[in-house]
């Protein structure tokens, strides 16, 4: 069986932008792709990311928080970083075949105001990162 290329999402803490990340390409590119997730902390999963992806269709609410894991890191064939943090102080990566992108988008856990306010900007992450990942599995880029 061929190998997979796996695309390894980081973020500062593995609980929004990156498991939604995870969560869409598992979903709309799960049969081309190994995925993973991760974090440089681990701040848990974040339970409006749950709520915003289940109503999207996607449930994530098994997804752990976890943090870089050094062997997937160097096996990885992508790394997709979310946040601006994560770019700057993602560890040192070996594999020199990587391809090493930064997509950024604002962190909706930041997010102030009404509930609803709150929510909405939730979406909005989300649907950017949705259209981010339908590029990715049609274009390979």
């Amino acid at each position: 069986m061929e190998k997979k290329p796996l695309v390894y999402f980081l973020c500062t803490g593995n609980s929004c932008r990156s498991q939604i990340a995870d969560g869409f390409l598992k979903a709309l590119g799960g049969e081309q792709y190994e995925v993973q997730s991760a974090g440089l902390e681990a701040h848990g999963l974040n339970p409006r990311a749950v709520q915003i992806m289940k109503e999207a269709g996607v449930d994530i609410s098994s997804h752990t928080s976890n943090t870089i894991d050094p062997e997937l890191l160097n096996r990885a064939d992508y790394v997709i970083t979310l946040c601006g943090h994560a770019d700057e102080h993602c560890p040192a990566i070996s594999n020199k075949n990587v391809m090493k992108w930064h997509w950024g988008f604002e962190d909706p856990a930041k997010a102030t105001g009404t509930e609803e306010e709150i929510v909405a900007k939730f979406r909005e992450v989300r649907d950017s990162i949705k259209r981010r990942i339908e590029q990715f599995v049609k274009e390979g880029k």
